[in-house]
């Protein structure tokens, strides 16, 4: 995944009301439960469908690495679908975002202005019409330069131009060489 689809699902992570399951077994019973049965789970898991079995059990109780950190990830996706939803609908709608990020940003202006890119440190809150942005462009499937780009025109707006108040000959911010990254609703 990319880093800044990866900050996004943290973010409404945060909002779950209870912990995801935390043991290999839970965690395959859970995705179990959710798919349907041992077979669907094992083909998304990429294992044998007796393995799954092993694991609903608990006659197996340590995953490999990868298949551990596949399993996290296919339960963290499917946990509280209705908790994440209203998280992502009230930060779209109300509440916005709020980014942490320490990136190399610059601008492009018009002749005579210091647009020298520089890293920069900021924790910023980015208005909710950018927070529906950036989940919308994330179910659609958006790569990280294309989220990497709806955060440039939104550090563009918040913070270069100040909602309008100033810099409004502003043409492009640059935001690259991303070091950190965190999203907060």
């Amino acid at each position: 995944m990319s880093k800044f689809a990866d900050s996004l699902d943290a973010a409404v992570q945060k909002a779950f009301t209870r912990p995801a399951p935390k043991s290999a077994g839970a965690q395959m019973r859970y995705l179990v439960k959710q798919l349907g049965g041992t077979k669907a789970a094992a083909q998304m898991l990429r294992i044998s469908q007796r393995t799954v079995e092993r694991y609903v059990k608990d006659q197996i109780k340590k995953p490999r690495a990868d298949l551990a950190a596949r399993l996290e990830r296919e339960v963290k996706k499917r946990w509280q679908p209705q908790i994440r939803a209203k998280a992502r609908a009230k930060a779209a709608s109300t509440g916005g975002i709020v980014l942490d990020t320490r990136a190399r940003m610059g601008y492009t202006a018009p002749i005579g202005s210091t647009d020298q890119d520089r890293i920069r440190h900021l924790t910023i809150a980015l208005p909710p019409q950018y927070a529906a942005r950036l989940f919308d462009a994330q179910d659609a499937g958006a790569s990280d330069a294309e989220l990497q780009q709806i955060t440039a025109e939104a550090l563009k707006e918040v913070y270069f131009q100040d909602s309008g108040r100033r810099a409004g000959s502003l043409e492009e911010v640059r935001f690259t060489d991303v070091q950190h990254l965190e999203f907060d609703l």
